[in-house]
């Protein structure tokens, strides 16, 4: 029979063997066409390649993605790969997506010059990698970023209700893809029960329907508020389950002992936290210093759990807290850096026990200046636990049985030297955004008792200051010693944020200068300047989004907000792995132990370890913000058709973002929903403007509203405005119409020296 190909009119074809090697060497993207063009086979020929590339398929030569074809067990010149986590040596490991071989090969990232602007790979992302082909003796290949992809939605998180007779629809958790269900065919469910919260793979979407997706994991039920914040963990992929081989070893480690450490256990530190805290990683002292020769002045002593004690470099723990950067909380659970026997247990500063310790005794003026410091590696016993409500309880005059006794001895002297460190702050003139934050009190059963604002003590500050003065001792000590650490570091306002600024000032009649040095100074006088009249929530709103976001970095850029030429994060080293850095700075610097930084830390490696830790902030952050706008959905959702009062929090071109007060609910305007005019967005202004009437909505308005929808899986409410508008045909600026995503949310709290991850700041 005669062969249904043509006879070819070209070159003789390349044998597999030709085929196979040109597959394994070719740099870029390879199909039939690239083949085709590399040997010069044209017409009828491609028809006779078609069918070798077939074959070589068949015994497994070549393996097809698509139309691209690789030699099966190698990995092509250009690798879709994800970012999984580090070595040892701090460099970023990546894997392929698909490989057809057995164990996935190991790629690691070389470090290459990023350009401005440029996202940096971090772990978690997916990347097209130029590998080496030609792995290194230990199997490893050398692998360099060609584009870092952006994060697509293969897969969604919602909850599953189910169907008569099987299937069921994924409602979604996020709030950008409300109202956009998915159905989910029979056969599909993975053991899916009514109301569970699941993983789905999403499948194409056809012309017409719902777009269809399979489940893939059961995360639990979410027919209890207790399930709340899985949403959010699950969200963002935050880790909450420690490994095996993390618990394991955490369960190995034994107390610390005296040995290369002094022994302070008569000290009478103590602890002064939030009356639920169950770690305790700061203990405080103060006593006027004795020296004739600083006359007023005090002996100030910071001392702070010893992590690295049990954490060890490249350990178990130690890659694990990394991966998880910081602790993260939320209303009903927290899900810490470090397993409880470490962070609740032999790290934390518990009342009676002696416990190791990182010490720096800090001599003060009588103006409130830092003039020497020294650290110590410690063991110490807390001698007291008190809380903040305690403390000032006892300074305003109501001692209990446990203040009682340390009113004089212990307290009074902690008030005194906070308040000569007052002189020195006044004088330096941090940015003051003393906001206040809403805290969510939650009943037996996991649903929300009531929303607080809990008072501003003293107390709160007098820590937080003893705290900002032991990061700058820890940041000098270490510059000082030309140690490579991780900085704490706040970034002025950008140009085109002050010109923004510049334009909401003028709207209400207020010049910003134009010369001079951007200083924290300039904010206050702002803000001291609208205090007190009706434009103070708005013009506080604005000041706010005109400041950077406080990041860690390898160098040394200052921080802003807090004025300081020099600041780091050593006092919360239980949870957040920038202050475990610190603590092995100083180990290693001052010769305090040999479980410091390993002699191949570079500042590189601290470089990346600062980005990966930073956008761990920002996840955490966002988890917690989410969850705290879905218990509070669940807490309004019976109040649909109430009337509130807020104020306007965000302005976009598709409507209004209102919070309410008492329960700082975030819920959401259409501007199609704003009266009989068109609204358009005057960005200048903050504000939407009407055509025809010049009715203004503007950002830090007080306005009436009514709720009208309540999502509580998503966290997203949606109200009427009831209120009218201000002012009457005034000329609108420059408007947009159209649709606007939600402006970032998140508050960044400046002034706040603790930096604790536990909803005081993140400073």
């Amino acid at each position: 029979m005669a062969s249904r190909f043509p006879k070819s009119r070209t070159r003789t074809l390349p044998s597999r063997d030709e085929i196979a090697a040109f597959v394994a060497s070719a740099p870029g993207k390879v199909g039939k066409r690239e083949i085709a063009r590399a040997f010069g086979i044209t017409g009828g020929d491609r028809l006779l390649l078609k069918e070798m590339l077939h074959g070589l398929e068949g015994d497994g030569a070549l393996t097809r993605r698509g139309k691209r074809v690789h030699v099966a067990g190698v990995l092509p010149a250009v690798t879709l790969a994800d970012i999984t986590g580090r070595d040892a040596d701090g460099e970023l490991v990546a894997e392929p997506v698909e490989w057809d071989g057995e164990a996935k090969p190991r790629i690691v990232i070389m470090p290459r010059r990023g350009r401005m602007g440029e996202r940096v790979p971090g772990i978690g992302d997916r990347a097209l990698v130029r590998v080496d082909r030609k792995p290194a003796e230990d199997g490893t290949h050398a692998g360099r970023i060609v584009k870092v992809l952006p994060r697509e939605k293969h897969e969604a998180l919602g909850v599953f209700r189910a169907l008569p007779g099987g299937g069921g629809r994924l409602m979604p958790v996020d709030k950008k893809s409300l109202g956009r269900e998915m159905t989910i065919a029979r056969g599909d469910e993975n053991g899916a029960q009514d109301g569970d919260l699941v993983s789905v793979t999403l499948a194409k979407a056809g012309r017409f329907g719902l777009p269809q997706a399979k489940v893939r994991d059961r995360l639990g039920s979410m027919n209890s508020e207790k399930a709340v914040s899985m949403v959010a963990i699950h969200a963002h992929g935050i880790p909450h389950v420690f490994p095996d081989d993390v618990q394991a070893e955490a369960e190995r480690a034994r107390p610390a002992t005296l040995k290369g450490r002094e022994d302070w256990r008569d000290m009478p530190l103590i602890t002064i936290d939030p009356p639920d805290a169950k770690d305790h990683d700061d203990a405080v002292h103060a006593a006027a210093d004795e020296d004739p020769g600083n006359p007023g002045g005090f002996v100030l002593t910071i001392a702070i759990a010893d992590v690295a004690a049990y954490v060890r470099p490249g350990s178990a723990l130690d890659r694990e807290a990394l991966k998880r950067g910081n602790s993260v909380y939320f209303p009903d659970r927290v899900v810490p850096m470090l397993p409880e026997r470490i962070s609740n247990d032999l790290c934390s500063l518990r009342e009676g026990e002696a416990r190791p310790a990182i010490a720096v005794r800090i001599v003060i003026g009588s103006d409130g200046r830092k003039r020497r410091h020294a650290f110590h590696r410690i063991t110490m016993r807390s001698a007291a636990k008190l809380s903040y409500g305690q403390a000032q309880a006892a300074i305003d005059g109501r001692p209990d049985d446990a203040t009682g006794p340390l009113l004089e001895t212990i307290l009074r002297p902690l008030w005194a030297a906070y308040a000569v460190l007052g002189r020195a702050r006044d004088e330096r003139g941090p940015l003051f955004l003393d906001l206040p934050e809403r805290k969510i009190v939650l009943d037996s059963e996991g649903r929300v008792e009531r929303v607080t604002v809990p008072e501003r003590l003293e107390a709160h500050r007098l820590i937080e200051e003893f705290m900002i003065l032991a990061n700058v001792a820890a940041a000098e000590a270490l510059e000082k010693a030309k140690s490579p650490l991780v900085f704490r570091v706040h970034d002025e306002p950008s140009v085109e944020k002050m010109r923004g600024l510049g334009e909401v000032l003028a709207s209400v009649g207020y010049k910003l200068p134009k010369a001079g040095a951007l200083k924290p100074a300039l904010f206050n006088g702002i803000l001291g300047r609208f205090k007190g009249t009706a434009h103070e929530p708005f013009i506080n709103e604005v000041v706010l989004r005109s400041q950077a976001q406080a990041v860690y970095a390898a160098e040394n850029l200052g921080h802003f907000g807090l004025n300081l030429r020099r600041y780091a994060h050593f006092t919360s080293p239980i949870r957040r792995y920038a202050d475990l850095i610190v603590h092995r700075a100083l180990i290693r610097a001052f010769g305090l132990g040999s479980d410091g930084l390993p002699d191949s830390t570079s500042v590189e490696g601290l470089a990346k370890i600062g980005q990966d830790i930073s956008a761990a902030e920002r996840r955490a952050m966002a988890a917690e913000r989410d969850t705290v706008d879905r218990l509070i959905a669940f807490h309004l959702a019976d109040q649909v058709g109430a009337t509130f009062t807020g104020r306007i929090s965000g302005v976009t071109r598709s409507g209004l973002f209102v919070k309410l007060a008492g329960t700082g609910a975030d819920g959401f305007v259409p501007a199609s929903t704003i009266g009989a005019d068109y609204y358009r967005h005057d960005e200048a202004r903050h504000a939407l403007v009407g055509d025809r009437s010049g009715e203004t909505y503007r950002l830090g308005d007080t306005v009436e509203v009514k709720l009208v929808e309540a999502a509580p899986v998503a966290g997203a409410l949606r109200f009427e405005i009831l209120s009218g508008g201000s002012g009457g045909k005034a000329k609108a600026g420059r408007g947009q119409a159209g649709k606007a995503a939600r402006p970032a949310g998140g508050k960044p709290r400046l002034v706040d020296g603790r930096g604790t991850i536990r909803g005081r700041g993140r400073s």
